[in-house]
């Protein structure tokens, strides 16, 4: 599973013109489920996510979680995280999920947070073509990606 973390001030998503989902300040997490994916690389973004450390604390220094900050989160499916772009122009998308399977744990995931204490969880819809507004802060921009945990760091 695949997590792009946008910090900002505020975020909308819509669908033909309708809002779906707005946010104050907080996270927009686009996020990508791949075929190999089950509830533990879900509960590992999560983990992650809320627990990271990236909102200013009383000294403007990057100190503080979504949890301690009160975030709110605009979380939006998205496959084309799991783009393959290493051979000729068109990207291959085989190692995204099945759209069944991709569902079902893209809603996992914003059960998960919903279950961690995020002040506010707002969602886009599932396949939707959807236009997303936000007013990145910082900018600090986060990739995260469940396939880390097994990677040993370095240094």
């Amino acid at each position: 599973m695949r997590a792009l973390l946008q910090r900002v001030t505020s975020a909308f998503v819509t669908v033909d013109g309708e809002t779906l989902g707005s946010i104050g300040p907080g996270f927009v997490v686009l996020m990508g489920v791949s075929k190999d994916d089950t509830e533990e690389e879900a509960k590992y973004i999560v983990e992650k996510t809320v627990n990271l450390r990236v909102f200013a604390d009383e000294e403007r220094k990057m100190n503080r979680s979504a949890l301690d900050s009160g975030a709110e989160l605009l979380v939006v499916s998205q496959f084309t995280l799991y783009a393959d772009t290493r051979k000729g122009r068109r990207p291959s998308f085989l190692d995204a999920a099945p759209p069944d399977q991709a569902d079902a744990l893209y809603l996992r995931a914003v059960d998960l947070f919903r279950q961690a204490g995020v002040k506010k969880v707002a969602t886009g819809r599932f396949q939707a073509h959807m236009m997303v507004t936000l007013c990145n802060d910082g900018p600090v921009t986060i990739m995260l990606d469940s396939a880390d945990k097994e990677r040993p760091r370095r240094g």
